[in-house]
């Protein structure tokens, strides 16, 4: 058996908490991140490369900032810098956590439906493995709610591992993240 120079590319799809919004991480997303630490890469840190992405999502009209109030040119690049930031502040979250430990890393935004976006990311960048954060809803939840992991496993074109919320984790509403 030969043995691989190149590290390991393990994809980690990260979003922002529903409950506390951004810069916060969601707990499924930090769960998966954190599973991913420890139980793959270990201490193994020059072996893996971890690819962390965030997917902004547009609201269905493609404007998120309803309630603002604009005056001048400059309130319109303000705005588009401080939605920018938010992805930048989730992803430095899980950025400084890799550094810390020593394990590779890239990290990137993109914007659109998180499971059409995370499969054509998996398409493009070609991970070993792509973990994902499950919410562990139930049959009626996911029938309203949908569950982006469900359709990962089902069509990205790589492993995927999903990795469930511990349960002293889980809110009151399952849903909520």
């Amino acid at each position: 058996m030969e043995i691989a120079s190149e590290p390991t590319r393990v994809m980690v799809a990260v979003n922002e908490s529903a409950i506390k919004g951004y810069p916060h991480p969601s707990i499924s997303c930090k769960r998966a991140f954190e599973w991913t630490l420890e139980k793959i890469v270990r201490s193994n840190t020059s072996d893996f490369k971890i690819l962390l992405f965030n997917v902004q999502v547009v609201d269905e009209d493609g404007f998120d900032e309803v309630d603002s109030i604009f005056t001048s040119p400059e309130d319109f690049r303000d705005m588009r810098e401080s939605n920018k930031a938010k992805g930048l502040h989730l992803l430095e979250f899980f950025v400084k956590k890799c550094h810390e430990i020593g394990v590779g890393c890239e990290a990137w935004i993109k914007k659109g439906d998180p499971k059409d976006v995370i499969c054509q990311e998996v398409r493009r960048v070609r991970p070993d493995l792509l973990v994902l954060g499950s919410r562990g809803l139930g049959r009626f939840q996911k029938v309203f709610v949908g569950t982006v992991s469900a359709f990962c496993v089902k069509h990205a074109e790589c492993p995927v591992l999903t990795i469930k919320r511990n349960a002293d984790e889980t809110p009151n509403d399952p849903a909520d993240d």
